[in-house]
């Protein structure tokens, strides 16, 4: 058994297993769609459930670390680059009417032109906008603006879905017919058609960065009319927490306010670590977090968490960092996460030598294929010939032109090993023979990988696309 088989195994134990906690399966979830678009929440409908308000205003009486590097921030006059949400969690929180007074001027100004923040603003700080000549003002502003964002066309994109979504919820009780057909069409129309359906074809990819409109997303459908949009993509989402925390490089980024662990990304060698990507990858996972506390992945993405080393403090993190966190709730060392991770439905592949530091990484997405090493990414065409890849966890062969490959002996104790076959045509039905064994037929992920697992060491493996 590889080390990665036997890291599977321990997420298979009763308690702690990825199985017994995700969405339901294929078949299941099928058939699955809102009972209706009708929202029955009551404000602040957006995030601040109750328990997590109670929490929030736990930290803040108990001046936790977080609290205080925000209040920090905000009484030495720091600018917050996002000013409309930073003061309405401030008013929630600290129930500073003169925080939110700031949030709601700014929503309602001509700079509100964030329709995530103006929502954000008026779900949280409703009680300030009775009715005066000032507020009755403001508020026709405000909901103006979510109004248009909840009536635009279908959206193209999460960060678009996300902002309809929460225009909508917050015009709910004012244009209930206009937020049932805003909520419908985001579902309909772009989550089914486009997402979903991209997912599963490779049109759409979700790198660590755009996961955090994604999980906002979730939360809104969720906590509002009651529907987890995973049941609509089960596989995928199985996969996807263990996906993202495997999708970084190894090293670590250390920026001006605290480090930055750098999610994968296709333009790095361009623009070398964006910190605003790093940030909303973090800020990703800490809503996953609270999304499904009790799966196991949770857990480890919790362990992944902790460390004080990457708790963001700068004025653009701290507010997603408070917000979300949880520093009680329990988690595993993400040491347990096997260093091998293949993602069929997404066509990805991440590959680690360890969890130091100085590991080498391999990942396979968006059609491209990089190597970290020596604290340097380089990119490699999958497509052309190369030697095979040996990262000890797994070994990943070039499969574009090559017919046979010669799995490498390991040491006595690892008989086996785990088999990436890259580069292939995607969907593609391919005859694999491995000496020994009796050929199968295998059909390559939509990013035209085949995994074969537990190969015996130093033996032959053929391959040949199966004729039609």
């Amino acid at each position: 058994m590889t080390r990665r088989t036997a890291s599977l195994a321990l997420l298979g134990l009763p308690g702690l297993g990825l199985l017994a906690q995700a969405p339901k399966t294929e078949a299941a979830a099928s058939s699955e769609a809102p009972e209706g678009y009708k929202v029955y929440a009551e404000a602040p409908r957006l995030f601040l459930r109750p328990a997590r308000l109670r929490l929030l205003r736990r930290e803040h009486e108990r001046q936790s670390l977080r609290w205080e590097q925000f209040q920090n921030l905000w009484n030495g006059g720091a600018p917050f680059p996002e000013p409309g949400w930073a003061s309405a969690l401030l008013y929630q929180v600290a129930q500073d009417p003169d925080a939110g007074k700031k949030a709601v001027a700014w929503a309602a100004s001509a700079a509100g032109t964030d329709i995530r923040q103006v929502a954000l603003v008026a779900d949280w700080c409703e009680a300030l906008l009775a009715p005066t000549d000032k507020t009755s003002a403001e508020k026709t502003r405000i909901f103006a603006k979510l109004q248009r964002a909840a009536d635009g066309p279908t959206p193209k994109n999460l960060n678009e879905a996300r902002n309809k979504t929460l225009a909508a919820i917050v015009i709910c009780d004012a244009f209930p017919e206009k937020s049932e057909a805003a909520l419908r069409d985001v579902f309909q129309n772009y989550w089914l058609k486009v997402f979903v359906k991209g997912i599963r074809a490779d049109r759409v990819r979700v790198s660590n960065a755009e996961a955090f409109p994604l999980m906002e997303l979730l939360h809104a459908f969720r906590d509002n009319i009651n529907f987890d949009l995973r049941d609509t993509l089960p596989g995928w989402f199985k996969e996807y927490p263990i996906a993202h925390v495997m999708a970084h490089y190894p090293a670590p980024f250390p920026a001006a306010e605290n480090e930055y662990r750098i999610p994968a990304d296709p333009e790095i060698q361009k623009s070398g670590p964006m910190m605003d990507r790093a940030m909303y990858s973090r800020a990703a996972e800490l809503a996953m977090v609270a999304f499904d506390s009790n799966a196991s992945s949770s857990q480890l993405l919790q362990g992944f968490l902790t460390n004080d080393r990457y708790l963001m403090r700068g004025t653009m993190g701290i507010t997603y960092e408070f917000l979300w966190a949880n520093p009680y709730q329990p988690g595993l060392s993400y040491y347990h996460i096997p260093l091998a991770m293949h993602d069929p439905v997404g066509g990805q592949l991440y590959v680690r030598s360890s969890w130091e530091d100085d590991a080498q990484w391999l990942g396979f997405f968006d059609g491209q294929l990089q190597l970290f090493a020596d604290g340097s990414v380089s990119k490699i065409d999958p497509k052309l010939a190369h030697e095979p890849m040996d990262l000890e966890e797994a070994t990943v062969f070039f499969g574009r032109d090559a017919k046979k490959f010669r799995v490498p002996k390991r040491n006595k104790e690892e008989a086996f090993d785990d088999v990436f076959i890259v580069g292939l045509q995607p969907g593609k039905a391919y005859n694999v023979e491995v000496d020994g064994q009796e050929m199968a037929e295998e059909v390559s992920d939509p990013g035209g990988i085949i995994y074969l697992a537990q190969v015996p060491a130093g033996v032959m493996v053929l391959l040949n696309p199966v004729s039609l």
